[in-house]
């Protein structure tokens, strides 16, 4: 076995051991703790789950090639209020009035737009300023956040579409609109990582950036296209949660950021660059929805679940250097 193999099985294999036993768990726990009569692992259940995992998960999924990269992006929460703002807001525009349903795809349009355009301003500053991304984009996170407030006063922005609502609510071989965007964005990002020279481009970067530099590589284009990438995907996931919903509040999609990280820390994607699956983090992102939602059906409150799957990071990122410690040192045998 090459040396870091053991250690990339590990992490990439690690989470889906993890959702197992929480399913084990969760379902012998159920049987003492629930105040449901329904079993845990009921089919309804688990297709909910999946669909309740699609608003972080598809921004998850940008995340890890934001993270693969090197860089963070703070600001996907706000980019997504935005995004739903414009998304509800600009079907009752005037200009629309006469359009009917046909406002449903301009909506989209303009609110994915808007999503591009957010995260283009993000990799444009981290591309020809320099500066770290983490630093820019929690710079955007206040920025755009306070767009947000700004828009409406402060107000909720509301419509209501049943058109959308029909939409968003229908089934197709008993799986949810929304958890079938989890699973395109899923394959097509992963396509995109493991399929395409801007995949590789990723992880060359993420791994060694002046090594990247020296082979060719253009990197600040490159974060370019990555930050409008999340931007889209943080502004795909505000369509697809508020076609149903159809009210937002300036300030939804708070914190959403960190659970994205999260996710994709679970998934085994390393803080630093260079290592990460799209697939692992469709693992963190299942797992996380299970732990909320098992702790949910044994009786546990909010804060109880923020606190244990913030011990379960902390244990995660421990692994983490502990297994690339030991790889670093395979290396030098």
């Amino acid at each position: 076995m090459e040396p870091g193999t053991l250690s990339t099985y590990l992490k990439r294999g690690a989470i889906w051991g993890f959702i197992v036993l929480e399913l084990i768990f969760f379902s012998i726990a159920g049987e003492f703790l629930s105040l449901s009569d329904k079993p845990f692992m009921d089919l309804d259940n688990m297709l909910l789950l999946f669909k309740q995992s699609a608003p972080i998960g598809i921004i998850a999924i940008g995340m890890t090639l934001i993270m693969i990269n090197g860089n963070i992006d703070l600001s996907v929460g706000a980019i997504f209020a935005m995004s739903a703002v414009i998304f509800l807001d600009s079907m009752t525009w005037p200009i629309f009035a006469g359009l009917g349903d046909a406002v449903i795809p301009v909506a989209w349009v303009l609110a994915l737009l808007t999503g591009v355009g957010l995260g283009a301003i993000n990799g444009l500053i981290v591309w020809k300023t320099g500066v770290d991304a983490f630093i820019v984009t929690l710079g955007a996170m206040l920025g755009y956040r306070g767009l947000v407030f700004m828009y409406n006063g402060e107000q909720p922005t509301s419509h209501l579409n049943w058109t959308l609502v029909d939409f968003a609510e229908a089934q197709f071989l008993g799986i949810h609109t929304a958890t079938w965007f989890l699973l395109g964005v899923t394959l097509v990002l992963w396509f995109i990582m493991t399929r395409t020279v801007h995949g590789r481009n990723a992880y060359a970067i993420g791994d060694n950036r002046e090594a990247a530099v020296n082979a060719g590589i253009r990197v600040g284009p490159h974060f370019l296209i990555n930050f409008m990438i999340i931007g889209f995907l943080a502004a795909l996931s505000a369509v697809v949660f508020y076609a149903e919903s159809g009210s937002v509040n300036p300030n939804d999609g708070e914190l959403y950021e960190l659970w994205a990280i999260t996710a994709v820390v679970l998934g085994g994607t390393k803080l630093a660059g260079g290592s990460g699956s799209i697939i692992s983090t469709f693992g963190g992102v299942l797992a996380i929805q299970l732990l909320r939602k098992g702790l949910g059906h044994i009786g546990a409150d909010t804060e109880t679940v923020n606190l244990v799957i913030g011990l379960i990071l902390i244990a995660v990122l421990f692994l983490d250097r502990q297994l690339n410690l030991k790889g670093r040192e395979a290396l030098r045998i």
